[in-house]
């Protein structure tokens, strides 16, 4: 089977996967919704329950969601590329605390911007991850060959454990209800209730997705070690540095709008490379699809598993996920 033909195929399984989850999550929930009455435009949507649930508590957080778990997934195949190490994820260099370290800021000092009473939360979230991504990319910047991929995962491992530490610094000095919003927000959570979160962080997604586009026959060729990507006539240093600007950025971009929602961008490459095999011209699509309709279903899970009371999403992933890790670390062994 051709390529072409092959990515036909994997684009239509996932996007069919993923485009089914997402027009389904909205109609589930502790609450019972009809679908007929929450689109019938005859009722006023002030006096329309099912249309407010449907349009205003629920869509909002399964499209959050959807993009969400694509820039986690398709991120955690690019760090994966980058690094050669099967165990990267898009936490490992330290992007998503630089963002989480921006948001506790944020909580603890109730910041907003200016007088439009804008939470500062994702703003200082982004601005997070872009310091972590500058500090760390100077550290692993080498002065013959591109990126020193050694340092780079040595400065994200640094830098993890210094903005871990600042975090709990912060949360030391502050006040019970904001140590309660921090871990709530730490935890990983798609409570989200309107599109302008979404709408926000689209154009760091674009870029990085872009990016991911051109990335994935340069990452089949890193794959081989720089040498043999550089005999094959690719740009080594500018392959590395987009894949490290364009996943960090995707990962910015996901935590601004979920949180450091764990195990995406470990579990969903892994399965993705089960199913349609190590080419990243296929692995980046469909991990991106599938999910997307992973972390929508997890949502849904949380939402429903011990209703009414709502899960943080990055519960249920993370005991999905951990047991997953442990199983990949004894196969690696």
């Amino acid at each position: 089977m051709t390529l072409q033909r092959r990515f036909v195929r994997t684009v239509m399984g996932f996007g069919t996967l993923a485009a089914a989850t997402i027009l389904l999550a909205p109609a589930i929930g502790p609450t019972s919704i009809s679908l007929s009455r929450a689109f019938d435009r005859s009722i006023p949507f002030a006096d329309n329950a099912d249309a407010q649930i449907f349009f205003i508590a629920r869509l909002p957080r399964t499209l959050a969601g959807a993009l969400v778990g694509a820039l986690f997934a398709a991120a955690g195949v690019v760090f994966q590329g980058l690094l050669r190490n099967a165990l990267a994820t898009p936490f490992t260099l330290g992007v998503s605390t630089g963002a989480a370290l921006g948001a506790v800021l944020a909580i603890s000092f109730n910041w907003s911007i200016g007088a439009l009473g804008i939470s500062g939360v994702p703003v200082a979230a982004f601005a997070g991850s872009l310091a972590a991504v500058g500090i760390v990319y100077a550290l692993a910047q080498a002065r013959h060959r591109g990126l020193s991929t050694t340092v780079l995962l040595l400065a994200g491992v640094t830098m993890n454990a210094f903005f871990s530490a600042m975090i709990l610094f912060v949360q030391y000095f502050a006040s019970f209800a904001d140590v309660y919003r921090t871990l709530r927000w730490l935890m990983g959570d798609l409570d989200v209730s309107s599109y302008e979160p979404i709408v926000a962080a689209l154009p760091a997604a674009g870029v990085a997705f872009g990016f991911f586009a051109w990335l994935a026959r340069p990452l089949n060729l890193l794959s081989l070690g720089p040498d043999s990507a550089e005999s094959r006539g690719l740009d080594v240093t500018k392959a590395q540095r987009a894949a490290f600007l364009s996943a960090s950025l995707a990962t910015g971009a996901a935590v601004t709008v979920g949180g450091p929602i764990g195990f995406v961008g470990i579990i969903i490459p892994h399965l993705v490379r089960l199913l349609v095999g190590p080419d990243h011209r296929l692995v980046l699509p469909a991990a991106a699809l599938f999910g997307a309709a992973f972390l929508v279903a997890c949502d849904v899970l949380a939402r429903v598993v011990f209703a009414p009371v709502e899960l943080p999403v990055g519960i249920i992933t993370a005991i999905i996920g951990g047991p997953f890790f442990l199983w990949l670390l004894l196969k690696k062994r």
